[in-house]
């Protein structure tokens, strides 16, 4: 799934999560040419770029052309809010697993980076495709409710 495709995805997919109030698509000109505003119930805010890479071998020149197959086994939505307030982790895991529970039969596996076997330095969701694409949704800013983004990538908040 291609970032603009897979933007609408997670613009259609978290909106209609129970703890979101608004997802919407999101942009910073070149720098980040996809990305999902997110709204929470609670006025917290998180900004997520959208990026991926193709399935080997794919050319961008020619129409994507899906692969499909069983979507993965719905699993278990953790609480997003830990004491009233929503962390980097406790979205990671959420969103991964909004994604994951879609339907969507191009997704062969969604997961929280913090939860992979190879740590990384920003937090967000990465999902596995059918057609071995793969989807990179990493974190940028987040904001408490009332607050502005700020002006640093990925200076998260530790709870927001």
């Amino acid at each position: 799934m291609r970032p603009p495709r897979l933007m609408e995805f997670v613009v259609d997919t978290l909106g209609k999560a129970p703890e979101v109030q608004r997802a919407q698509a999101w942009q910073e000109g070149a720098v980040r040419p996809a990305g999902v505003h997110v709204t929470f119930v609670t006025g917290s805010e998180m900004w997520i770029a959208v990026t991926g890479g193709g399935r080997p071998g794919e050319n961008y020149d020619k129409p994507e052309v899906p692969v499909t197959d069983a979507p993965p086994a719905e699993i278990p939505v953790p609480d997003l809010l830990q004491n009233g307030k929503i962390t980097p982790a406790s979205a990671e895991a959420y969103i991964a697993a909004i994604l994951n529970n879609s339907g969507n039969t191009e997704i062969k596996h969604t997961y929280a980076y913090s939860a992979g076997d190879t740590p990384t330095a920003h937090p967000g969701v990465g999902i596995h495709f059918h057609s071995d694409a793969r989807g990179f949704l990493p974190f940028v800013h987040t904001a408490r409710a009332g607050q502005g983004k700020g002006n640093r990538a990925f200076d998260l908040q530790d709870a927001f």
